[in-house]
Parts: structure tokens; sequence; C-alpha cells
């Protein structure tokens, strides 16, 4: 979905189309920008960015405060619209999805078709626009998708891979941002198709063992298939930051929401999960992991919350270059009633444990604004 939050905003409110939009922080400059509409990006605004510096960038911009839980209730709409082609459908995060049409085709069509049919179905139904890329495996399927947003249908057949990635910049893979993006020029690399030609052997004296998997994306290799929810061994959101981050308040509000969103589709889904685990890549390439397993497992938002904010602020090193790449996920799942006796022997887990069930409750109910979260789940700021 393009400019997400922002474009639900303009969708709710037509008065501000056209205008700058921030979703996320306050009028005094706290918080970080968790989005902003394409009339804002022209004056440099991003997510993740702090607010006050996006204000400074842009003082005329109408600033309003994020509203997760109807941003959820929105892409349970875009999802059944996902459904009604394929039950393959992966989401990636609220506003991010891998669908495989691979089996639908005699169904609805070829998959460039039934892209445009999904457009227009969101176009029409929840009157938002959505980008899409089709192409033979999910890395250059997100490559397609973001080659032209917005409300873009970039389609690339199997025929075709190395021709369409060859010419684009580096920093088109994925994980590779400003500062990866740099060090790969100072050694001539600028295209995709340079690192693609460039040994094997030689790229990982340059640049560590991180390097063979984006040389293997550079060669359109990527084998993973599209996993759905009912089948996934873990539950995952993440995020990738349009520049660089490394303030520590900026990386802690968006793993609040990554685990609010990681706890709403383990409940949603029947499930629990005893291992949280966070994921970081810096700006060097590296990718890091830290888990933690639960003495029992669990879908309450408070206590995914705590264990992940834990892994960020103890787990990692002193002195890490900046972020790239946030991720928060829950594996080792089992059904929600397996541990239903062991559950409510705890009195404050219990009380936990209704709050979310009852507030997921009333937003299917009464919609998605019907009841908010009051503050950050440990009353720290």
């Amino acid at each position: 979905m393009d400019a997400f939050y922002a474009s639900v905003e303009e969708r709710d409110r037509p008065g501000l189309v056209g205008r700058p939009v921030i979703v996320g922080g306050t009028p005094e400059g706290r918080g970080v920008v968790a989005a902003a509409n394409y009339a804002a990006r022209r004056f440099g605004v991003h997510s993740a960015m702090p607010t006050a510096t996006a204000l400074h960038l842009c003082p005329h911009a109408v600033l309003l405060p994020v509203r997760l839980d109807h941003y959820a209730e929105v892409a349970r709409q875009i999802r059944n619209v996902f459904y009604r082609y394929t039950p393959l459908v992966e989401p990636l995060s609220l506003d991010e999805a891998f669908l495989d049409l691979s089996g639908c085709e005699r169904l609805f069509g070829p998959a460039p078709e039934v892209a445009r049919r999904i457009k227009d179905d969101l176009a029409r139904e929840v009157q938002l626009v959505a980008s899409v890329g089709v192409a033979p495996n999910k890395f250059v399927a997100k490559v397609a998708s973001d080659l032209k947003k917005p409300d873009a249908l970039v389609v690339v057949h199997p025929g075709e891979v190395q021709a369409f990635l060859d010419p684009l910049p580096v920093g088109r893979l994925w994980g590779v941002g400003k500062v990866a993006g740099r060090r790969f020029e100072e050694h001539g690399i600028y295209t995709i198709g340079d690192l693609r030609r460039r040994p094997l052997d030689r790229l990982r004296r340059q640049f560590g063992n991180a390097a063979e998997h984006l040389w293997r994306l550079a060669q359109g290799i990527d084998p993973r298939a599209v996993v759905p929810e009912r089948d996934a061994r873990s539950v995952s959101h993440e995020t990738t930051f349009a520049v660089d981050v490394d303030d520590p308040q900026v990386l802690r509000a968006w793993l609040q929401s990554l685990t609010e969103q990681v706890g709403q589709r383990l409940r949603r889904c029947g499930l629990r999960g005893r291992t949280v685990q966070i994921k970081v890549r810096f700006a060097d390439f590296r990718t890091l992991t830290r888990a933690h397993s639960l003495a029992r497992p669990t879908d309450i938002t408070q206590e995914l919350w705590d264990a992940a904010r834990g892994l960020l602020t103890q787990r990692l090193p002193e002195r890490c270059p900046p972020i790239r790449l946030l991720g928060m996920g829950v594996s080792a799942l089992e059904p929600r009633d397996a541990a239903q006796g062991e559950l409510f022997h705890d009195a404050v887990q219990a009380r936990h444990s209704r709050l979310d069930a009852v507030a997921d409750r009333i937003q299917e109910r009464f919609g998605a604004d019907a009841l908010r979260r009051g503050g950050p789940f440990d009353g720290a700021d």
C-alpha cells in the first residue's frame, strides 16, 4: 500500500488531500514519524525521522496521531480482497504482503490480470491505492512493487529477470541502505549488474560473508515460498527504514508498534508462542538476531513487549552501527488452547490476557477506533 497510514488519514478526511500529512509524534516535536504522504516527502520528510526534524523541514504539515488499531482494521479489509484470489497470502506488515497466484490462473487469468483486478478492487472498496509487483519470485516482486510508486503495476516475466535487475542501483537490493550503497560505490559497484558480475570470492573479501546473500539476490535467485499465516512456524513483522537509524527512542517506538502487530496476529490466528526474537540489519550489512525463550507460551502483548524491549536494550552491542531494518517475531508456536490451564495460574497474566481478548472483541464488533491503548506499555515515556 502506498504511504499507508497517511493515505488512510487522507481517505477519512478528504480535506487533507493535496496537503502534506505527517503521522506520528506530537506538535511539541516529541516522538517519531510513522508515515508521511508524498506531499510531505517532497520536503524531505520520511518515516523513522524525529517529529521535531520533520516539522522543521515542513512546518505547515498536518500532524496526526498514529491510529494503529484503525490501520489494522483497514489492513484486515485489504487481506479479505487478497483471499478472493488466493489462499496463499503471507503478510509482511500491515501494509504489505506476498501473494502466490501460481495455482489460481485457471480461475482468474494470468497473474498480471489478477494484479490489476486486485488494484481495482482496493480502489473501489477500500478507497486506497496499491503498488504491485508481479514476478517469478518474492525478491524480484518486492523490487518491482517499489520501483514506480505510487499507483504502480510492474510486471517482470521469467525470462526478463536479469535484464530488469541489472541496470537498477545497487541500493534497490533488499537491505542495502545509503551507507551500504556508498561502501559498494567505493569498490566500483553502482548497479545490481555490477554486483552480479563481481566474483563471489572477491566480494567476500571486501564485504564479509553477508555479501553472498546480496550476490545471490543480484542473480535473481530467491527460492523462498509464500507461507500463509495458518502454516507459519513463526509470526513476525519487520520494517526497513528509509534512512539508517541510530536513535534508541526511535528504534524503541518502532519495536513497540511491531510488537502490537505481532500480538494481534497471534490472537487472530489462535496461536501462542514461547520464543520472542528481534532482528536488526545494520548499515554495514551485518544482520543480528536475538531471541529469548519464555517460561510458557503467550499471545499477550505486554509479555511480548517486555521480552522484545529487553532484547533491544540489553542484547545488542553497546556501540552498534546505524540500523537499516528492525523486526520482531514469535516462534515455537502452539494452538492457543494448548496452554490454557497453565496460563491462568498467574493472576497478572490472566488480567492482561482478558484485556487483550476484550480489546480484540470490541474492535472486531464496533470498529478499530472503539478502544485504543492509553500509552506505552511500560509507562516509561
